[in-house]
């Protein structure tokens, strides 16, 4: 009898992630859990690269276009959500499928969420204040000094993640990379982390292509509609807070386009610099398809 485990293919954004977990998927008979931290917002269809319906019919998908922008998630609720859709899932097949590139959202589940001490409200109001006069760059600014190892991971245009990552640094006196990666919860099944990647050059190339190819399909008109809730933190999102800024006026819509592609090849950069910390990854190419289920294959029978 097969052991309970969680095969769980990651990789920056762009690689191939979504044909890599078809084939898994269908070799295994699996369902795709998704540890996308904005693919389960449905108003985000295009500008996350969502999934189709006709492939959610053909393999159910779980955390795929299940919240409202409105609706505050987190990675401490897709922890405990996802723990009890697998309770579930394990019980038809243990073999499941994990399939993402929300660094936070993956750590969550495999290993469970640091325990982050509360900052206090001088602390918030202090960091808030500098937010208020000196704006993101002055956040940026006390990072690169507080905790340059996060500094080069965090995206710093998050303004949620900024303010956090400050609060903690000065709440604690400690770099907040310091905090992170030391709990270790165990799981009740076992995980086979895969990842994907790329020669730099290529993976830019596809995020360079796809972000074109979202543009054709209504990128624009999407961010139009969610553009009078830009204020929200689900909408504080590579590909929309860019061209929100040529609604604003501030950019033209060319340059906007090329501030998504540059960000989205940051982004990509942060993800790889994040999953590189992980030695039990196992690295592939997302056109070595055999080679992976095979891993796989002679991964869970020992």
């Amino acid at each position: 009898m097969l052991q309970k485990t969680l095969i769980v293919l990651l990789g920056p954004t762009g690689v191939g992630k979504t044909d890599s977990s078809l084939a898994i998927a269908q070799t295994f008979g699996t369902s795709i859990i998704s540890c996308d931290s904005r693919q389960i917002f449905r108003e985000m269809h295009i500008g996350t690269a969502a999934p189709e319906e006709d492939l959610t019919r053909q393999i159910p998908h779980y955390f795929v276009k299940t919240k409202s922008v409105e609706e505050y998630y987190s990675a401490g609720q897709f922890e405990l959500d996802a723990l009890r859709v697998l309770d579930e899932l394990f019980v038809q097949n243990p073999i499941q499928l994990m399939v993402g590139g929300s660094m936070l959202y993956i750590d969550a589940l495999c290993r469970g969420l640091d325990d982050i001490p509360h900052t206090t409200d001088e602390i918030r109001s202090l960091v808030k204040q500098i937010y208020e006069t000196e704006g993101i760059e002055g956040l940026q600014r006390r990072l690169a000094i507080l905790d340059p190892v996060h500094y080069e991971q965090v995206d710093r245009y998050n303004t949620q993640r900024m303010l956090h990552a400050v609060e903690l640094c000065l709440q604690t006196g400690r770099p907040y990379s310091d905090l992170l990666g030391k709990r270790q919860t165990l799981r009740s099944f076992e995980i086979v982390k895969i990842g994907l990647d790329l020669p730099r050059e290529e993976l830019y190339e596809r995020i360079n292509n796809r972000v074109d190819k979202m543009m054709s399909q209504g990128l624009l008109e999407e961010a139009k509609r969610l553009y009078p809730q830009r204020h929200l933190n689900a909408l504080n999102t590579v590909g929309y807070k860019e061209l929100f800024r040529y609604f604003d006026g501030e950019w033209s819509l060319d340059f906007a386009v090329q501030m998504i592609k540059q960000n989205s090849r940051r982004y990509a950069k942060r993800q790889l610099t994040w999953f590189r910390r992980d030695d039990s990854i196992r690295w592939f190419s997302p056109f070595e398809i055999p080679e992976i289920i095979e891993y796989i294959k002679q991964t869970i029978k020992k």
